[in-house]
C-alpha cells in the first residue's frame, strides 16, 4: 500500500500497536532534545531509573531558556546539566550556542528519524524530513531510557502547497494562513505533511519556521519531504553525507487535504491573545507599536535575519520603538558578521541579545505597560511576554522590519531590500560551546553537581478508589499551560524545585488557587475546549498534582498536556455531555468513585445529588499507569 512520508516513518519505528487512527502506538525514538527549563526535571526522573548511560541513538541537552542569571538557581541548573551530561553520555550545548530548535535542525536533524524533545516546537525539525514530537519530559527520560513512546496513530492531513511566494511574504504567512484556517485546534489527532509543486520554492528555514509553528494547531506533529533543497542545506552545514531523500509513496492517500496556492498570500498578522487570531495586515496598518522583537525557535535563520537587515541597511529604526535581534545560533553569528549584516543591524539601532529565547518566554525584556509588541515568535498568550497590560502580535521577520522603520504596522511589500536570499555554500560552523560525551568508565567517576534550588521528586502514590473533594477553579475554553504554570523570569529558575514552582499554579487566573488547594486537600479543576494547549512543559502536571488534584475534567484536551496529566496519576476525564460543563461552579463538593475505571463514572454533586457522567479515553496502558500513580512508578515497576 502506497504511505505518506509521516506513515512510512512510523511504521519504520513501530515497535507496538496497530496502524489505526486513533488505536494507541508505540514507535521507537532516535533522538532526543531537552532544554533547561524543562531538562533539570527530565533528568531527575530519568536518574531516578538507576541507569548508567543513555541509550537513544543520540541525546541532546541545551541551555537556552534559563539564561537570565540574577542569582546562583540558574547557573547551579547549569552546571547540574553539564555533570548529568558528562555522567549519562549527552552531548551538551551550553548557554548562548544558540536556541535549541535551530541548532537540532543545523546540527543534528536526519530525514527519516525520529526525535522526542521536551519542548513542543520540536517538530522545527520535520523541515527537513524527521519525525520530530514535542512531549513532556517523563517521555523524554523513558526514550532516553530506551523506552518507546506511546501516542494515538494519527490522521494525516495533506497540506498542499502550489505557486511561488512573492517579495515581502515568507514561510510565516504559509503557518499564519493555516492557523487562520483551522484556528488552534483543528490540527489535533493530525500529522501535517506538505507536498506539492509549491515547497520547491522553500527553503529549509522557510520550512522549519511552517513545522515550528504548526505546534500551535494542536497537531501532533508536521513534515516537509527530503529533496535537494535539503541536501543543499545539510552540505552548506557540512553534514551532506547525513542526507537521505524521504518522501511520500506515488499514489498515497491523506485522510485529509488542504490546498493553498502560496503566490496569492499578503503579509500576515496573529492578534493577540492567540496564535489563531490571524488578520491581514490592511486591518493593522498604520496602528503606533512601542516593540519589536526579531528572533525565537520560528525565526531566528541566517535567511530570517539577512532579510531584516537587508530591509534595515542603512536606515534607522523609528525613536519610539525598541527593537532587538536574538540570533538562533552562534554559527548564525559568524554569517552575519561575515556578511557585514551583524553591522547594519547595529548601524539601524537594533539591541542584538544573546542567541536564546529570552524575550519569548518572558526571559527579559518585557515590554511596557499597555505596550504594543510586534514580534516574530510563536505564541502571544496573555502575560507570557511578562506584561499582562501588554498586546503582542506575531509577524513574519519582513513586516517586523518595515514596522521597526515606521513605528507602525506596515506591508512589507512596499519596501526594499526583499531579494532572495541565498543561503551560504559552507555555513561557519561553530562547535565551541558544545561538549562532548565521555567514555562510559570515565562518565561513571563523574560527580553529579546539585545546588541547593535542586530537590529531590516528590513521590506521588497509586491511586485511591474514591476522589473527593471540591471544584478548586473552572476555566473556559483554550485555557494554555502558560495560565496553568507561567514561564517568566521569576518562575523558571524553579523549575527543578516543585515545592517552590507550586505556590505559582494558576496565578495568571486565580493567584488564590495555590493556598485554596493545600486548604481543601487537593480537589478537582474544571474546563473548556482544549484544555492545556501550548507549551509542553510538564510543571503544569506536576505542580497541581503536588497540591492535590485528583482530576481535571474537560470538554477536550490539548495532546501534550493530557499525556503530561497521565504521567503523574492525575485523571483526564471529559463531560459525556459538553453542556453538562454549565453544570459546575468553583467550590461545588464532588464524589468520584473510580475503583473500576473500565465502567461509565459519574460525578456525584453534594448540594445537589446531580449525577454527572464523565468518560476518558484512556488505553489499557495508560490506565495501569494512572492505577500505579503515574509513568516513573510504572516504569521503574518494569524495570524491576
Amino acid at each position: 500500500m502506497a504511505l505518506t512520508l509521516a506513515q512510512k516513518i512510523l511504521h519504520d519505528h513501530l515497535v507496538e500497536g496497530t496502524e489505526k487512527i486513533d488505536e494507541e502506538i508505540a514507535i521507537t525514538m532516535d533522538h532526543t532534545l531537552t532544554q533547561d527549563a524543562t531538562g533539570t526535571m527530565a533528568y531527575l526522573q530519568f536518574e531516578a531509573m538507576g541507569l548508567d548511560r543513555v541509550q537513544a541513538e543520540l541525546s541532546v541537552s541545551f541551555i537556552d531558556h534559563n539564561m537570565l542569571q540574577s542569582d546562583f538557581k540558574n547557573a547551579d541548573d547549569h552546571r547540574y546539566l553539564q555533570s548529568i551530561a558528562k555522567r549519562y553520555g549527552l552531548i551538551l550545548s551550553k548557554a548562548g550556542n544558540g536556541i535549541c530548535h535551530q541548532v537540532f535542525l543545523e546540527r543534528f536533524a536526519r530525514p527519516g528519524k525520529t526525535l522526542i524533545g521536551s519542548d513542543s516546537h520540536t517538530p522545527t525539525a520535520g523541515g527537513m524530513g524527521q519525525i520530530a514530537i514535542g512531549a513532556g519530559g517523563l517521555d523524554i527520560a523513558v526514550a532516553m531510557a530506551g523506552g518507546a513512546f506511546k501516542l494515538k496513530y494519527p490522521k494525516i492531513m495533506g497540506v498542499k502547497l502550489t505557486g511561488k511566494l512573492v517579495p515581502g511574504v515568507s514561510g510565516k504567512d504559509i503557518i499564519l494562513e493555516i492557523l487562520r484556517r483551522i484556528d488552534v485546534k483543528g490540527g489535533r489527532g493530525y500529522i501535517l505533511e506538505y507536498f506539492g509543486p509549491g515547497i520547491l520554492n522553500l527553503s529549509v528555514p522557510d520550512r522549519a519556521t511552517i513545522t515550528n509553528m504548526g505546534t500551535e494547531t494542536g497537531c501532533t506533529t508536521s513534515i516537509f519531504p527530503s529533496d535537494d533543497i535539503t541536501k543543499k542545506y545539510m552540505e552548506a552545514m557540512g553534514r551532506g553525507d547525513q542526507w537521505a531523500e524521504a518522501k511520500a509513496d506515488d499514489g498515497a492517500k491523506y485522510d485529509e487535504i488542504m490546498e493553498i496556492d502560496i503566490g496569492s498570500l499578503g503579509p500576515l498578522v496573529a492578534k493577540p491573545h492567540s496564535p489563531g487570531k490571524v488578520v491581514t495586515i490592511s486591518e493593522l496598518a498604520g496602528k503606533k507599536v512601542d516593540q519589536v522583537c526579531v528572533g525565537s525557535c520560528t525565526n531566528s535563520s541566517f535567511r530570517d535575519l539577512m532579510i531584516v537587515a537587508n530591509m534595515v541597511k542603512g536606515k534607522r529604526v523609528h525613536e519610539d520603538v525598541t527593537a532587538t535581534v536574538s540570533p538562533g545560533s552562534r554559527t548564525i553569528i559568524r554569517e552575519m558578521i561575515r556578511t557585514g549584516a551583524y553591522a547594519d543591524l547595529v548601524e539601524a539601532g537594533f539591541r542584538i541579545l544573546e542567541s536564546g529565547c529570552g524575550p519569548c518566554i518572558g526571559m527579559g525584556l518585557a515590554p511596557k505597560t499597555d505596550a504594543v509588541s510586534v514580534r516574530t515568535f510563536n505564541r502571544n498568550f496573555p502575560g507570557r511576554s511578562g506584561t499582562k497590560s501588554a498586546d503582542v502580535y506575531l509577524v513574519s521577520p519582513e513586516m517586523a522590519a518595515a514596522t521597526a522603520l515606521k513605528g507602525e504596522f506596515s506591508d512589507p511589500r512596499e519596501f526594499s531590500g526583499l531579494d532572495p536570499i541565498k543561503e551560504p555554500e559552507r555555513y561557519l560552523i561553530d562547535n565551541n560551546l558544545f561538549i562532548e560525551p565521555l567514555p562510559l568508565e570515565e562518565a561513571k567517576k563523574v560527580e553529579i553537581i546539585r545546588g541547593p534550588n535542586i530537590q529531590p521528586l516528590p513521590e506521588f502514590h497509586p491511586l485511591p478508589a474514591e476522589h473527593n473533594g471540591e471544584v478548586l477553579i473552572k476555566v473556559d475554553d483554550n485555557i494554555t499551560t502558560d495560565h496553568i504554570m507561567p514561564a517568566g523570569a521569576k518562575i523558571l529558575p524553579l523549575r527543578s524545585n516543585i515545592p517552590a514552582i507550586s505556590e505559582y499554579v494558576f496565578s495568571q487566573v486565580d493567584e488564590d488557587f495555590p493556598k485554596r488547594a493545600r486548604e481543601k486537600n487537593g480537589g478537582f479543576i474544571i474546563a473548556g475546549e482544549n484544555y492545556g494547549q501550548g507549551s509542553s512543559r510538564e510543571h503544569a502536571a506536576i505542580a497541581p498534582k503536588y497540591l492535590g488534584v485528583k482530576a481535571v475534567i474537560v470538554k477536550s484536551f490539548a495532546r501534550i498536556h493530557r499525556a503530561n496529566l497521565v504521567n503523574f496519576g492525575i485523571l483526564p476525564l471529559m463531560f459525556k455531555d459538553p453542556q453538562d460543563f454549565d453544570k459546575l461552579e468553583q467550590g461545588d463538593k464532588l464524589n468520584l468513585d473510580i475503583s473500576d475505571l473500565t465502567k461509565e463514572l459519574k460525578l456525584v454533586v453534594e448540594k445537589n445529588g446531580i449525577e454527572i457522567p464523565v468518560i476518558h479515553d484512556l488505553s489499557d496502558r495508560e490506565l495501569d499507569v494512572i492505577k500505579q500513580g503515574g509513568t516513573l512508578n510504572y516504569t521503574k515497576n518494569l524495570l524491576s
